[in-house]
């Protein structure tokens, strides 16, 4: 996937590859809020499998009727790189294995592999499940049997493993030593309630290596790490597993999962891909530089927001924000970079804001096509900036709004409308429905157009009553549309007379683009944040109107489409 770093230290030549098993559909669908469809479900494994990704475990079919739709559906697909995996538990106590409801569906999902979790932990032994520390060994190894017995390949889960160390180090040992009797060789120890520090961790997986592969004629196993993110530790364990021996490693896209999250996928990929020797199953764990592209489209089929922070991935994961910082990666792009953002698919970004100094405000104009030289001095632009943000605007939150900022402090500039003024009622009466109305007086190439509209809210009204005005010049805006709408309050100890900033996303179908302004008042805020939107894409769309006498409406630096902050 990339070409070897000298710097870095080569794995033995016999090491073996490390084997990627993503859990998101079934551990990732355990987050809170995280609702996968059965047609979702669908469309993330074949990403996964389309991507490269070696195991993917599809859920628990004896769980929940939509996991046994899943499977019945999979088995119509064509899986081309993963093994699809079946997820359920070892068999009730009270059941044998070919009359226990659960062990039939694992096999009636017809997966060429099967995940079985089991006890570790005497205190689930006893106290969960009230079994007797010999009946759960049993509970093990049969139900381990009794899949392999049916051509299945076992892994088996070693449930709260660490926990269970710590309280009876012989106990949890015998419940590997079951499973792997009766068939498993994959053996995952599992940090379940994810609050193992890395160096209690790597002792206790050496120990139990050493244990189990020193048993007279023990048939070779893989060893297995799954790990959860309740201390913030579950990508460095499980990185500090594989450099351990460990090659067999289980998460989810984003780290998903319950509670606090699982091991993130993304992240254990990415840094061993780029960071180290190890082989990954397949050759180089897919397609590195689709990585962003992956993480981001299960987030917008899971109907969650992209992280902007999360590493290698996030929008700001290679952003860089300080003068120093920024001047730096302008001469020197890896100086303040841990790689380079191109191999997993993501970018630099130089942000725009009273922390940066001219070098991020004349590259960041550039990377978004504006040549600031001999149109605007950097260093004038960005003074303007750190007093336009200490007055309470954000450019790097309104990209859109900076393009237009550079673009007014050009000689030939002429807004294509200007608002000469506005009006806004809201108005609550008893037994009416709240009703909001906005009028605008806009001008447009010498022409004052004056307009009405109702709206839902103040906001609403008055961005119908501005698009009513322009609509006869400019007919393109009737595609642009909200995204969303953000408020900001800037100054909480001053109460309702705080400044607020508000934030704009627009889109037409093709792109979207984010606008801002500025304010005590909300309205007027609202205000310039929708005129700015509104001139941007009148702007992009390249439908500008050719103005019959050539005048040049002006405008206070830094304001938007001409309207009072």
């Amino acid at each position: 996937m990339t070409a070897p770093d000298p710097t870095r230290p080569a794995a033995p030549p016999a090491a073996r590859p490390v084997v990627l098993y993503d859990t998101t559909l079934r551990d990732g669908t355990q987050g809170e809020n995280i609702i996968l469809s059965l047609a979702d479900k669908l469309r993330v494994a074949r990403m996964l499998d389309e991507y490269g990704m070696p195991y993917v475990e599809g859920g628990w079919p004896g769980s929940n009727p939509k996991d046994v739709e899943f499977f019945a559906a999979a088995k119509t697909v064509r899986w081309e790189r993963a093994k699809l995996a079946a997820f359920g538990s070892t068999r009730h106590r009270a059941n044998r294995p070919a009359a226990d409801p659960n062990l039939r569906e694992l096999v009636a999902a017809e997966t060429p592999v099967v995940t079985i979790f089991g006890k570790s932990w005497l205190l689930h032994v006893t106290e969960v499940l009230g079994a007797t520390p010999a009946e759960n060994l049993d509970m093990i190894a049969e139900s381990i049997a009794f899949l392999v017995e049916r051509g299945r390949e076992a892994v088996y889960d070693a449930e709260h493993y660490f926990d269970g160390y710590r309280a009876d180090r012989a106990y949890a040992l015998a419940t590997l030593r079951a499973a792997r009797e009766a068939g498993a060789r994959s053996l995952v120890l599992c940090d379940t309630n994810g609050g193992t520090l890395t160096a209690e961790l790597l002792a206790i997986v050496g120990e139990t290596r050493a244990s189990l592969e020193g048993d007279p004629g023990a048939p070779p196993v893989t060893w297995g790490i799954h790990t959860h993110n309740d201390a913030e530790l579950a990508v460095a364990n499980s990185i500090a597993a594989v450099q351990a021996g460990i090659r067999h490693v289980q998460a989810t896209i984003n780290g998903y999962g319950e509670r606090c999250g699982n091991a993130n996928m993304v992240s254990v990929l990415a840094n061993l891909a780029l960071k180290t020797e190890l082989a990954l199953v397949p050759a180089g764990g897919g397609e590195l530089a689709g990585l962003t592209s992956l993480s981001r489209a299960v987030a917008e089929i899971a109907n969650v927001a992209p992280n902007d922070y999360q590493p290698f991935v996030g929008r700001s994961a290679f952003a860089h924000k300080g003068g120093v910082h920024g001047a730096a990666v302008a001469k020197v792009e890896r100086s303040y970079q841990h790689v380079d953002p191109g191999l997993v698919g993501n970018a630099g970004r130089l942000v725009v804001s009273e922390l940066g100094g001219r070098a991020n405000t004349a590259i960041r104009a550039e990377q978004l096509g504006q040549k600031l030289d001999g149109v605007v001095d950097p260093r004038e632009l960005s003074r303007l900036i750190k007093q336009l943000e200490a007055d309470g605007l954000a450019f790097e939150g309104a990209e859109a709004s900076f393009e237009l900022l550079i673009r007014r402090h050009g000689a030939a500039y002429a807004a294509p409308f200007r608002i000469v003024d506005f009006t806004v009622l809201v108005e609550q009466r008893e037994g009416r429905e709240l009703l909001a109305e906005a009028t605008v007086k806009v001008e447009v190439a010498g022409e004052v157009l004056h307009t009405a509209a109702d709206g839902n809210g103040p906001v609403n009204a008055l961005d119908a009553a501005l698009r009513k005005a322009l609509r006869a010049f400019y007919p393109q805006l009737d595609t642009v549309h909200l995204v969303d709408y953000k408020v900001r309050i800037l100054d909480g100890t001053a109460a309702t007379a705080a400044r607020t900033r508000v934030v704009i996303d627009s889109g037409d179908g093709e792109r979207t683009w984010s606008t801002m302004g500025s304010d005590t008042n909300i309205i007027a805020a609202s205000a310039a944040a929708l005129a700015d939107s509104l001139e941007y894409a009148i702007w992009k769309s390249g439908a500008e109107l050719r103005r019959r006498d050539e005048r040049h409406f002006t405008q206070p630096a830094g304001t938007g489409g001409g309207g009072k902050r």
